[in-house]
């Protein structure tokens, strides 16, 4: 996926502290490589948000776009939310067993992980899971957990 040129979108990265800046733009390009294809970059209030576009599922059961990845800057520390591990055992586990093999302190409430510096995430591992669920699959997911 190529990087959003949406207004929106650069706005946002461009009103934050350089600093803050430059440690989204690190994990904003390790989500943008990692990405399957169909996801699309947009904001959504102050997250950016990577998700399927209604016009791929438009059936959601708020009526907006559903996420798949999210990144933010709070007050004090930014956060990246991955919802394939929010509702995947195996995932979360993946991302426990990354952080401890990197040497990294998870901070992570149900799909957020908080974070300061993109050093404190293993990127390669964040990589890997953005890259584990191609958009369809993702879909059917999300029709899978609306049944139960």
């Amino acid at each position: 996926m190529a990087p959003s040129s949406s207004p929106a979108v650069l706005n946002f990265l461009a009103a934050q502290p350089p600093e803050r800046r430059r440690e989204l733009g690190r994990v904003r390009e390790t989500i943008i490589r990692n990405l399957p294809r169909g996801y699309e970059e947009a904001l959504a209030g102050k997250i950016l948000a990577y998700q399927v576009p209604l016009a791929a599922y438009p059936d959601t059961y708020n009526r907006q776009p559903l996420w798949y990845v999210g990144l933010a800057a709070q007050k004090h520390y930014l956060s990246l939310y991955l919802m394939c591990a929010y509702g995947s055992p195996d995932h979360a586990q993946r991302l426990k067993d990354g952080f401890k093999a990197a040497g990294k302190k998870l901070d992570m409430g149900k799909s957020c992980i908080r974070f300061k510096s993109a050093d404190d995430l293993p990127l390669d591992v964040i990589g890997e899971l953005v890259a584990s669920i191609p958009m369809k699959s993702w879909i059917e997911i999300a029709k899978a957990a609306r049944k139960r």
